[in-house]
């Protein structure tokens, strides 16, 4: 068979995407862009926003315009908690966001059968991690390595606890073998993934959690960089900093979930810290991993946020100074306790205020730029570019030399410049 994958929203389902082109690989059939003609076309959905949604939605139709008589087989969370909707749209094989090599299997019987399948189950009954194997990123520089599952944290906003189901995490011993395989493999770099890594080890009942899943990793891997998945903040203590810092390979990089830069919302959102806890994680950051790199999500206009609550997380977010920003307007998702909150904002000012805090996150992101410059990075070069090589510090900046020919090495580079969002050097 010829299979195509289409895959929307987070690094998990990028991760999940590539484990099954990888499992149907295995099997003898042939993994094809989107563009070409295939014989089976997967959606990989998302659901955590409405306009996830809607995405989704429009991919599933785009496929099947594309090849009316194809297979077309849909997962992933919007389709766990809407499959009579993705049924309707006309797919013969609808599934959720689990068992993928069982899905792998229902995509086999029912192409051979041209029958239907609808495969969801009750993400609320999960308890078991399905292994996958690492997927790659930008060729064979960079792998994922999916550690966990599942969340418990409830967010207002959030269908995904719905979708995904309750923490499931993959044994220390279990990630060590697959980060031991792909490091053989070539990959330089592992980045270590999950839908709330921070909640990793909780369901183990044996002592597991982040800070020792990453530092037995780095003993197995010791020669691969190792670069962290977002983070909730309460797991960043003075304990998790220190272990983490005796890691020389681990990238100084940390994306933090934040959303807001107000308590009186993040009350609302159900987050499980206030402005001053995530602070407190910011400040140990920085004392333990000087100069990293810091990013964070922002959601603007929630349900009850005035132009005061608004004012405070601008301050609170330039306070931070992040090197860079996700902003994001606030989106309903049908399901969620958000979306019957009363004094729901417009579109306009959520939009606007998205806008105001894309300008003052345009503006930290220079600021920590020019910080770079005169420093040294660490470089993992994955693609050619204009004249040059482009890639990745440990700070997750993009960074741009003249040499050609470096894809998949690391280098030292002198950081000597800026120029439309890229760290321009030169190699030491």
């Amino acid at each position: 068979m010829k299979i195509s994958i289409v895959t929307l929203g987070c690094k998990v389902n990028q991760f999940e995407s590539q484990a099954l082109e990888a499992i149907f690989s295995q099997r003898g059939h042939e993994i094809v862009s989107s563009d070409e003609s295939a014989d089976v076309c997967i959606i990989n959905t998302c659901a955590v926003t409405a306009e996830s949604g809607r995405k989704s939605r429009q991919a599933a139709r785009h496929a099947i315009a594309r090849n009316p008589a194809a297979l077309i087989a849909i997962c992933g969370c919007w389709s766990q908690v809407s499959p009579d909707e993705a049924k309707e749209l006309g797919a013969h094989i609808v599934a959720g966001s689990g068992d993928r090599r069982g899905f792998a299997d229902e995509v086999e019987k029912a192409y051979e059968a041209r029958k239907t399948a609808l495969l969801t189950d009750d993400a609320m009954k999960r308890r078991v991690f399905e292994p996958l194997p690492a997927g790659r990123l930008h060729g064979r520089t960079r792998a994922m390595l999916k550690v966990q599952d599942g969340c418990v944290n409830f967010c207002s906003y959030c269908i995904i606890p719905y979708a995904r189901g309750p923490i499931r995490s993959l044994p220390i011993d279990e990630a060590v073998k697959e980060a031991r395989r792909v490091a053989d493999e070539g990959i330089k770099e592992i980045v270590i993934t999950g839908i709330e890594i921070a909640s990793y080890g909780r369901d183990l009942k044996d002592g597991s959690d982040l800070s020792k899943l990453v530092a037995a990793i780095a003993d197995a891997v010791p020669e691969t960089r190792l670069r962290l998945g977002s983070l909730e903040p309460r797991v960043i203590t003075r304990e998790f900093c220190r272990i983490l810092a005796n890691i020389p390979l681990l990238c100084h990089h940390f994306h933090l979930s934040l959303q807001s830069g107000c308590d009186a919302t993040l009350k609302r959102m159900n987050r499980k810290y206030d402005t001053a806890r995530f602070y407190e994680s910011v400040e140990l950051l920085r004392e333990f991993f000087p100069g990293c790199g810091l990013t964070a999500d922002l959601i603007t206009g929630f349900p009850g946020e005035d132009e005061d609550e608004f004012a405070q997380t601008m301050a609170f977010i330039e306070k931070c100074a992040f090197s860079s920003m996700h902003v994001f307007p606030y989106s309903i998702r049908p399901g969620t306790v958000a979306a019957a909150m009363p004094l729901q904002n417009s579109k306009s000012i959520k939009k606007e205020r998205a806008t105001r805090a894309i300008e003052l996150a345009g503006r930290m992101s220079e600021a920590y730029m020019k910080s770079c410059v005169g420093g040294i990075c660490s470089v993992l070069f994955e693609s050619g570019a204009a004249r040059g090589s482009l890639g990745h510090a440990e700070n997750y900046c993009e960074v741009w030399v003249e040499d050609d020919g470096l894809s998949g090495q690391i280098h030292d580079v002198e950081i000597t410049g800026w120029k439309d969002g890229v760290l321009m050097g030169k190699l030491c």
